[in-house]
């Protein structure tokens, strides 16, 4: 799990770097998949 979030994170970084205006879309996205994986995990 710590890998894929590692490359997921690098992936951001570099799509940041080339569109900036898609910041606030990872930033969205990521916040959502960290709050199901919680969900998951609560259960």
């Amino acid at each position: 799990m710590e890998l894929i979030i590692a490359i997921l994170t690098l992936v951001a970084g570099i799509i940041v770097l080339i569109w900036p205006k898609i910041l606030n879309y990872i930033v969205a996205a990521y916040l959502i998949v960290i709050g199901i994986l919680g969900i998951i995990a609560a259960i």
